[in-house]
Formats: structure tokens, C-alpha cells, sequence
């Protein structure tokens, strides 16, 4: 453990060292603990090698500061970056009053530019927008200004010709929800992120511009991790959709009812698809997220498989007491069975539909089962208060309990089997858990459930591992009533789903092939000294099966064209930068004064320059 990494909060500008990896987090490790969390902190202590540092995107002062998981010693420091325009208002005014170096560049033509720079991305090609970018944005290099493009009557007739219908809101509204956009994009693109060689994000939104950025920044390489898709899931959470619905690149013109919703929308969308192809690697947690990806501007030759990992020994105690209730399973001589549900209470888990599959399994005559929910009560008080409402109104509260956060890992051993009713789920941690003390696993077929229980898998002998459980639709209560059924009703599937979640665990879910997965694409993204000899390093494919065996980094680094700066403008680099910083200099001394005299004079913001255009255009 880390006791004393340095936090850099806003404000602070010390510089920070240079890293290996700089994994870029939205509102989670080390501040947050969760399944993303705990995968990040895996990654860390399990490649105790490298040096990483941790840029964490909270929304705002007020968000949680403690480090809930003590880092390790290998994390040199934590980057803190807000998102709101309550925290970044003063430096926001100040640039988008900041004109320096327009010289003869009309508003039109600064415009025109921005949007067809920003039609190519969206489109696949984010070259251009890089290159805009690099001349007006990034500190280093800059030799102009974007934001003031926002106050311009140019760019607010360029965002109504945008909208495909806009009766039901003003041109007011319309240009606070664009200021929104674009301070979203000043607080984190307009800045100089920490040096470091590989920018893991493990989110495609906000966490993906920040990790392309300062990739660009530093010559380093943006490696993608995404553990659900974050585009869908944001888009549908937005619209209020069941979570499992598929989102696609023409969602935005589909969807939305509204206009806000719209922007919103189409915002998400397309974000996505201008930061895919600036990728340099990306990383699934199940198969068929890469063509659920694609729809949305993923680039599946980038893409390949990457599960989570589950250490093995972690779990012997309760394998060990697993296997005494087993005999008594397989003799038939069970008595009472309890399952446990390891959820959130939140309609995405399908706590409802769950209680109604209790229902149907009293109904038909097993009274001998018990379900046990395990997971907070309290993100949404009022659905728990539904459900507790529910299982009154069905008549079995005999049959479930509601038991709030609990040590999972100190209870898993005492059930029977996992049940989820998930409507989203990713490659949830509990179902590797649970399958690590032998547990049957019966769920709902979404996300990354299919391979995780049913598809065939290698097993630790190279044979095929059959399934550990069953898997219905979401949604299906009556199938998941069959599902649940079918585990105790024959204590020969029993053991067969038993041994055969054990054998998939041990053929493609243990921490120490994960990791190793994780570890050569670092060094093959360009982590590590180049002097160190590896003996296995991961083909940029898509499966463990890609572990290979190879000689030195230097080596394997020759065969992987890495996107270095911006396409074919590797030569003048170093002038550029040299240049770019004697500018930079000038412009922040210049910000500095701006933003000083703005301050004098009682804080202009970005509301008084929306009045200003809101004057310009007549409204």
C-alpha cells in the first residue's frame, strides 16, 4: 500500500512523473468501490512492474476524495480532473473570451472549420479534428483558440441548421445546451495530462477523450478497456429504455422524443465514434460486445476478448465445504435450498421479475427453496419499498430476504446456487465468484452471462467444458422459475453443473492468465523498459490462445505500426513541440491576465457571453 500517492487536485500545478500506464477512470477507483474498481485494482497489484498513475474525471468538488482501496506502492500519483462548469467557469469564461491569434480568421471560417472537422470524425476520419485540435486547443501546441467560436452568430446558426426539428425549444435553450458541450470538452481536452506510455480508459465516454488526448499529448498509446458499452448504456439509462436494448449509430435520430434528448443523444453517439478509431487497442470482456461495438464505430481489428480473472485460491475454503453438501446433494437427501441473488435492488436486476418467479416456484409446489438477496437497498428507496410492497402482495416473504450489503465472499459457500435476473449485465464478478466455489448459475441471457455459463470453454486439460447453469431471457419469469427448478430437482445435473463450473473457471477465468494478457499488451503498446525480456507477450487478437512466446520487446515492437502524434506528421515533432511550448507560455501568461481582470470585475461568465450572442441574433 501507497500511503502517500500524490493527489493533484484542480488548481495544483505541479508537475507529475512520467508512468507506464495511466489508467483513466470516471468516478470510481480508488475512490468508489465496485466491479470496475476491483478489476483496476487487480490489474495493478498483479503487474507490480510497471508504474501507474490514476486520472480520476469526477463531476465536482463535493465527490468523494477517500482512497477506499489503500493504492499500492507502484502508483505514483492520483490526477483529479471536474467536469462541472461551477468548478471550471472562471478559466472557461476567460478562453472563450480569448481571441489571441485569430488575426484575419472570420467567425465564419473558424466555424467551418470546426464543423466539417467534426463531420469527418463522426463519420470515421478524426484526423482533422486532431489536427484542430493540436493548432487551438492542446496547450502545448496551440497557436489559437477555439471556445470563442461559441459566441459567434456563425456557430449558433451552424448548431440550428444541426436540428432536425426544433419546435419545442428556443434558440436560448439551444445555445446553454451547446455551452454545456463545449465546457464538457474544455475541461478535458484543455489541459496538459500527466506523461505516461500506455492511457488505459475503461469507459468509451468522457474517459476515452481524456486518454486520446493525452496520448496525442505525450506519444503514448490509448488502449481501451470496455466492460459494458458504455454508449448503449448511457443512451438507454437517458431515454429510460430496459438496459438490454440494442443502440446504434442512427439511434439519436430514432429515439429521442424530445430535443434535449436529442442533443443528449447524439452527444453520447458520436463521441463514440470519433474516439474509436483513435484507439490504438481495445479490449471485450465477452465476444459478442465487438459486434454490438461495431454498430456503434467500434473497430473490431482492433478488438479481442479479454475476460475478468478470479484468483483460485481465494476460494478453497468454501470449494472445500461445497463439496460435503455435494454428497448430500447427489444422494437426494437435500432438505432445504438456498440461493442467493447477489444484486443491487434497482429494476436492472430484475428484483421484481424475481419475486415473481419465487411466486411461480411456491405456486408449483417447491416450498423448499430459499432466495437471499445480497446487494444495497438503498441506491433507489422507493423500488425496494415496491419490491418488499410485492412480495407481500404474492405471499412470499417466507421465501426471500432482503439482506442488504454483505461480505459476499465470506457467504457464497453457505448457498446452493446463484440466481440473476439482470436486464444488463457485463461479465459480472459474483457469477466468477460463485463458479469459483462450484456454484450452478442460473441467470438471463445478456451480456457476457453466455460465455461465462453455457458456450462450450476450454477446460485446465484442454478438453471442452460443457455449461455450469442455465440461462433464459429477461424478463421470462416463468423460465427463470423452470431454471431454478431444474437445480434441485436432479442432484446428477447438480454435480455436473458443479464440476464443470469449476473446470471453466480453471481453463479461462484465472487472475494469472488475465493478467498476463493485460501485461503483454502494455508492453506491446510500449509500457515496460525495452530491455526487458519477455516470455509472454499477447498477439493483438482475440483469445488466450494469443499468449505466445517471443523473444524481446524490441523485437515484437517492429511488427506493431503504433499511431504515433498525429498520421504522417512524425519528422517535425520535436520542433513542433519545442515551438508549441515557447506559445503555450505566452498564451497562459496572456490567460492569466485575462482571467485576472475578468475576476476584478466580478466574474464574468459564460452566461453573460450567451446573453451577447442571444443579443447578436435578435432573440
Amino acid at each position: 500500500m501507497n500511503p502517500n500517492p500524490k493527489i493533484r487536485f484542480p488548481g495544483d500545478d505541479r508537475e507529475l512523473e512520467a508512468v507506464d500506464v495511466a489508467i483513466v477512470m470516471e468516478s470510481t477507483y480508488p475512490f468508489l468501490r465496485g466491479g470496475v474498481s476491483a478489476v483496476v485494482h487487480d490489474i495493478i497489484t498483479h503487474n507490480p512492474e510497471f508504474t501507474y498513475g490514476i486520472i480520476h474525471i469526477a463531476w465536482d468538488s463535493q465527490r468523494p476524495r477517500e482512497d477506499l482501496y489503500g493504492v499500492p506502492d507502484n502508483v505514483a500519483w492520483i490526477d483529479v480532473v471536474y467536469l462541472s462548469l461551477e468548478e471550471n467557469h472562471d478559466a472557461f469564461s476567460a478562453a472563450v473570451h480569448d481571441r489571441t491569434g485569430w488575426g484575419k480568421r472570420s467567425d465564419e471560417e473558424v466555424t467551418r472549420r470546426f464543423v466539417s472537422a467534426l463531420r469527418s470524425g463522426i463519420e470515421g476520419d478524426p484526423d482533422s479534428l486532431w489536427r484542430l485540435w493540436e493548432e487551438s486547443v492542446n496547450p502545448v501546441t496551440r497557436t489559437w483558440r477555439l471556445w470563442p467560436v461559441i459566441r459567434t452568430r456563425a456557430m449558433m446558426e451552424a448548431a440550428i441548421e444541426a436540428m432536425p426539428n426544433h419546435d419545442d425549444t428556443t434558440v436560448g435553450d439551444l445555445f446553454w445546451t451547446v455551452r454545456d458541450f463545449f465546457s464538457l470538452a474544455y475541461a478535458l481536452t484543455d489541459r496538459v495530462h500527466p506523461p505516461a506510455k500506455v492511457y488505459h480508459a475503461h469507459t468509451t465516454g468522457y474517459a476515452s477523450l481524456v486518454a486520446a488526448v493525452a496520448a496525442r499529448q505525450h506519444d503514448g498509446a490509448f488502449l481501451l478497456t470496455e466492460h459494458n458499452l458504455y454508449v448503449r448504456d448511457t443512451v438507454n439509462t437517458l431515454l429510460g429504455r430496459t438496459m438490454s436494448l440494442p443502440v446504434t449509430r442512427e439511434s439519436h435520430l430514432e429515439l429521442p422524443t424530445n430535443t434535449p434528448d436529442y442533443l443528449w443523444t447524439r452527444w453520447w453517439i458520436e463521441m463514440g465514434a470519433i474516439l474509436y478509431p483513435s484507439t490504438d487497442h481495445i479490449t471485450y470482456l465477452y465476444p459478442t460486445a465487438i459486434e454490438e461495438a461495431a454498430a456503434l464505430g467500434g473497430d473490431p481489428t482492433k478488438s479481442e476478448v479479454l475476460p475478468n480473472g478470479m484468483r483460485w485460491e481465494d476460494f478453497a475454503e468454501g470449494r472445500a465445504i461445497r463439496e460435503e453438501a455435494l454428497a448430500e446433494i447427489a444422494a437426494g437427501v437435500r432438505k432445504q435450498w438456498r440461493f442467493a441473488c447477489i444484486a443491487r435492488v434497482v429494476p436492472i436486476k430484475g428484483i421484481h421479475e424475481l419475486l415473481s418467479s419465487i411466486s411461480t416456484l411456491v405456486r408449483g409446489g417447491h416450498e423448499d427453496i430459499i432466495i437471499d438477496v445480497l446487494g444495497p437497498t438503498n441506491h433507489l428507496p422507493e423500488y425496494y419499498e415496491e419490491c418488499l410492497d410485492y412480495a407481500r402482495e404474492l405471499g412470499i416473504e417466507d421465501y426471500v430476504n432482503f439482506e442488504g450489503t454483505v461480505n459476499v465472499r465470506e457467504l457464497l459457500h453457505t448457498y446452493d446456487g446463484l440466481v440473476l435476473a439482470s436486464f444488463n449485465e457485463g461479465q459480472p464478478i459474483v457469477v466468477l465468484e460463485s463458479m469459483a466455489c462450484g456454484l450452478p448459475i442460473v441467470g438471463t441471457n445478456v451480456g457476457g452471462m453466455d460465455e461465462l455459463v453455457c458456450l462450450p470453454l476450454p477446460g485446465p486439460d484442454g478438453e471442452v467444458v460443457g455449461p455450469c447453469g442455465v440461462l433464459v431471457s429477461p424478463g421470462d419469469t416463468e423460465a427463470l422459475a423452470r431454471g431454478i427448478a431444474s437445480v434441485v430437482e436432479s442432484g446428477e445435473l447438480y454435480k455436473t453443473w458443479h464440476l464443470n463450473a469449476l473446470a471453466r473457471l480453471r481453463g479461462t477465468f484465472l487472475m494469472p492468465t488475465v493478467m498476463a494478457r493485460y501485461n503483454a499488451i502494455y508492453r506491446r503498446l510500449g509500457a515496460g523498459s525495452p530491455e526487458v525480456v519477455r516470455n509472454r507477450t499477447a498477439d493483438l487478437g482475440r483469445g488466450s490462445e494469443d499468449i505466445v512466446s517471443s523473444t524481446s520487446v524490441a523485437e515484437l515492437r517492429r511488427d506493431y505500426p503504433k499511431r504515433r502524434w498525429l498520421r504522417g506528421r512524425k519528422q517535425d515533432r520535436g520542433r513542433r513541440m519545442r515551438a508549441g511550448a515557447q506559445r503555450s507560455a505566452a498564451i497562459r501568461n496572456c490567460v492569466e491576465k485575462v482571467t485576472g481582470g475578468v475576476r476584478d470585475a466580478g466574474g464574468a461568465t459564460a452566461r453573460a457571453a450567451g446573453r451577447a450572442v442571444l443579443r447578436v441574433l435578435g432573440r
